[in-house]
């Protein structure tokens, strides 16, 4: 759900909803259900939770955004596939030198932009170098060690500054998008991209409609539109759904999944995901100053619970999931163990323990329930405060003030949180930081992992915060429907294969 580090992300409009329990599959992404012969004329109408604020993809924060405009509307150089493979794009291939310190690409040719202007290497410099000097634009840093970008003929040079072992994967996100030169256009309620589908329609407070873009340059959409409708609550998802007035629902509470695979019409199907529950622990002052204190907390929630009672996702023990480079299972550093717990907040003197949970309040009340039920068990009264995002962000994100927070953090190679000091989490730790410079500046892919791996294992062994399971994407599909994403949807959500039979 959160992306950076930056204030523009008090307007944050969140991104996916907790997962709760799921007794369905697991199924590659997209889906690939054998449906018979698509329709080209077909309209699919898709469940998201959350509906985004405005449309500027450059200034306004939050998955939902990316979900919706992200590889369907707006494309980069490159992209990367739902199992986190970089792949060209807007450039029809790319090289990089030795030295990690130039990045050619070659721009492809016969590319027109939504309203049929041709994409040339000049909107490319144009994209790259506005996201790099204006930093209120969504995920400016990241293009921080670039020292020039030029067009030479139809390549398209950067030149770093230091080499820059995430520039590629920084491409495939916001920071890599590729917008017309000077539009005109309003990004807060309007759209000019290259993908396969055209913003048609935004009835605020209902659903967006995609169109298929008829004049697209690669392979065209498989259904004529998409019609996103937003639809907070579940069980009124569920009974759309039900009325066949949607053909797949995204976030799905699958405690409700016999219901919804009842008559055949759908079924639930899991996804693996870069899903981060998280339990922030502000360790500035108070308690929780103590790693002893943290630690125990952590010793103290049961997660195999959680993810039983979820009934989806896995259990994490560390900052990286295991969709991520640098992953290790890091359950040695807190091991559920109650007794342990008890005994840490003794030496600590802190055996009746009073804390607050901030948490917003959308996330319903499975997971707090639990954490009140474990915490309970080794003396920890939890207060638990929902609020309605606006609050949260302003209080917990922005001005840290809380002592525990939950939130799910779904966005992909998320570390440099932990190295940013200023984030809401908290966390200081130079070795950590120096790690993660390591990491960035290492020129194959290994060593870049093998940082991050070592940085990962200090921010659990100091008990930072906790990480309360990895979750799924939940997704139920109707029957007829294929090529629907199907992992990590609650952070891109690419809609090119999707495809409805006749009938």
């Amino acid at each position: 759900m959160l992306r950076r580090t930056t204030v523009a992300a008090a307007i944050l409009a969140a991104g996916a909803l907790l997962l709760s329990a799921c007794t369905g599959g697991t199924s590659p992404s997209p889906s690939s259900t054998d449906t018979g012969t698509p329709d080209p004329n077909a309209s699919v109408a898709v469940r998201l939770v959350l509906e985004p604020s405005n449309l500027d993809i450059r200034e306004t924060a939050g998955a939902a955004l990316d979900q919706l405009l992200v590889d369907n509307v707006y494309q980069g150089l490159v992209s990367r596939t739902p199992d986190q493979e970089i792949v060209d794009t807007l450039a029809s291939s790319h090289e990089v030198s030795a030295d990690g310190l130039t990045y050619t690409f070659t721009v492809r040719e016969g590319v027109s932009f939504h309203d049929g202007t041709e994409l040339t290497p000049a909107d490319v410099v144009w994209s790259l170098q506005q996201v790099k000097d204006n930093a209120s634009y969504r995920d400016s840093a990241r293009l921080a060690n670039v020292s020039s970008i030029v067009a030479d003929g139809q390549n398209v040079v950067l030149t770093l500054s230091a080499p820059d072992s995430t520039l590629l994967w920084n491409l495939t996100g916001r920071a890599g998008l590729v917008l017309k030169e000077g539009d005109a256009i309003d990004r807060k309620t309007e759209a000019n991209g290259t993908g396969p589908f055209v913003l048609e329609d935004w009835k605020q407070g209902d659903s967006i409609t995609l169109k298929r873009n008829d004049a697209y340059w690669g392979e065209k959409a498989k259904v004529a539109e998409v019609v996103l409708d937003y639809i907070p609550d579940t069980q009124a998802a569920l009974n759309g759904a039900l009325a066949n007035e949607l053909d797949v629902v995204t976030g799905f509470d699958a405690t409700l999944t016999d219901q919804i695979e009842a008559n055949g019409d759908f079924t639930v199907v899991l996804g693996k995901s870069t899903d981060k529950g998280t339990l922030a622990m502000n360790s500035t002052s108070g308690p929780l100053a103590d790693k002893r204190v943290r630690q125990a907390i952590r010793q103290a929630i049961d997660k195999e619970s959680i993810v039983e009672a979820l009934g989806a996702g896995q259990t994490q023990y560390g900052p990286i999931p295991e969709l991520d480079p640098g992953y290790e299972d890091l359950e040695k550093t807190a091991p559920f163990d109650p007794d342990a717990a008890k005994k840490l907040l003794a030496e600590a003197g802190a055996e009746d323990l009073t804390l607050t949970l901030t948490i917003p309040a959308f996330y319903g009340t499975t997971v707090s329930q639990i954490l009140v039920s474990n915490l309970d068990d080794v003396g920890i009264t939890l207060k638990v405060n929902p609020v309605e995002f606006p609050t949260w962000i302003n209080d917990v994100y922005v001005n840290k003030d809380y002592e525990l927070s939950f939130v799910l953090h779904t966005e992909a190679r998320d570390f440099e949180n932990w190295a940013n000091p200023d984030y809401y989490f908290t966390y200081d730790n130079p070795k950590v930081q120096e790690l993660y410079a390591q990491s960035v500046a290492a020129t194959d892919a290994d060593t870049a992992a093998d940082d991050l791996k070592q940085a990962a294992k200090i921010v659990a062994e100091d008990q930072a915060a906790d990480w309360l399971y990895n979750g799924a994407s939940v997704v139920a599909i109707g029957s007829g429907v294929s090529g629907f994403p199907t992992v990590n949807t609650n952070e891109r959500m690419n809609l090119a294969e999707l495809a409805k039979s006749q009938g």
